[in-house]
């Protein structure tokens, strides 16, 4: 398939996973927004669960009653390639990505076909990019994980942050997320299986870094900060071990706007300390657990992934990321906030981050990148249009 153009491809679209509780939301999201005349499709392993969600979407829309449904296993390379060749843009909600995620990148880096996925995963993401960064240079493919609640409010919404400072200072920036809502059992499951390896994790991080250049006379970090209250927002602040500030800080690396040396640190924001101290006391007890298999699986057990809350319940959710941004002896407040984190707006932030590598006029950027580096104001854009907020304050 080497030479293929957009133009060859049946496909603009194909989501994998499509029968997942997350993936079934992204189906209905697209279904409702996707554009006129867009060619799309459903993935997955299970004929007959595909055909029950397209049911579904014709339902509500018959034109969907002819969606292309695409026989396909994470188990079977064979299939996955006719995925990637068939599309110009491939979405995964299939994880954790870590067990199921690779053998789709490797189809997609190798048929120059866009992949957006929700991983949280930083060992994945590590690895990926020393197997696969190369490969999608060469196509052309732009793979970029973390399209959901982790990271894209905490990573557009430092890139929007920055373009209020000057392009030419240090800037120090503190991301602060609140939240409510249920944990989605996807993102529960890769968080312990996370803890469980923070040996491989480190070993992946270092092997990335052997080999991934650095940017010439700039630097940017992920900075770990401390529990402290807040003297602007005047809230406790606990760090947050998340992939997040490491997907900021590439982003940091990789545009030049963000300034010579860019600093970010990421925390969750509580109204009192006892909050606060309770916050790290779950945190520690669940890396605790992941480090015991009986306790681990135990977990795992009461956490079902493909499972989620009512709509009902998930229209009762809600997030802010706050960011307080200095530079050049200016400091800017904003803020990004929207609905319920990890179903609702995942879907929206997943489904319009495909649509935004589709359609939209993006950087001019290749392999591996970040929603910040691949899409920046555009999928912000995007994202403004679907009812997210960024703000100034």
């Amino acid at each position: 398939m080497e030479g293929m153009t957009d133009a060859d491809r049946e496909l603009d679209l194909v989501l994998f996973g499509a029968t997942g509780f997350t993936g079934r939301l992204t189906a209905d999201y697209l279904a409702r927004h996707a554009p006129d005349g867009l060619r799309w499709g459903l993935a997955g392993r299970n004929q007959g669960r595909l055909e029950g969600v397209r049911d579904h979407l014709a339902a509500n829309d018959d034109r969907l009653a002819d969606l292309p449904l695409l026989a396909a296993d994470v188990t079977d390379d064979v299939s996955l390639k006719d995925v990637a060749n068939r599309a110009r843009v491939v979405i995964t909600t299939v994880g954790p990505y870590l067990h199921y995620g690779e053998p789709l990148v490797a189809a997609c880096a190798e048929a120059g076909t866009d992949y957006v996925d929700l991983t949280g995963e930083p060992e994945f993401v590590d690895r990926v990019y020393v197997a696969h960064h190369a490969t999608a240079q060469q196509t052309g493919a732009r793979l970029v994980h973390a399209c959901g609640f982790d990271s894209i409010p905490h990573d557009l919404g430092a890139h929007f942050t920055v373009q209020q400072l000057p392009d030419d200072v240090p800037i120090t920036l503190r991301g602060v997320v609140r939240a409510s809502g249920m944990v989605s059992g996807g993102t529960f499951h890769s968080a312990m299986n996370a803890f469980s390896r923070v040996r491989q994790s480190r070993t992946a991080y270092a092997a990335r870094r052997a080999v991934e250049p650095r940017p010439e006379g700039r630097r940017s970090r992920a900075v770990a900060g401390k529990p402290h209250r807040d003297p602007v927002l005047g809230r406790w602040l606990l760090p947050l071990p998340t992939i997040d500030p490491i997907i900021v800080a590439r982003s940091g690396a990789a545009i030049a706007s963000y300034g010579p040396d860019f600093r970010y640190s990421h925390y969750a924001g509580t109204k009192t300390l006892r909050f606060a101290v309770g916050g790290a006391s779950t945190v520690a007890a669940l890396g605790v657990a992941a480090q015991v298999p009986p306790l681990r699986r135990a977990l795992l057990g009461r956490i079902k992934q493909g499972e989620g809350p009512d709509a009902v319940r998930r229209a009762r959710s809600w997030f802010t990321v706050d960011f307080v941004g200095e530079g050049g002896g200016q400091c800017v407040r904003t803020r990004v906030s929207g609905g319920d984190p990890g179903y609702d707006e995942t879907a929206k932030m997943l489904g319009e981050s495909a649509l935004c590598l589709a359609f939209d006029d993006n950087p001019d950027v290749v392999g591996q990148v970040t929603t910040a580096q691949a899409m920046g104001e555009a999928l912000t854009e995007r994202l403004r249009a679907a009812g997210l907020k960024f703000e100034v304050l």
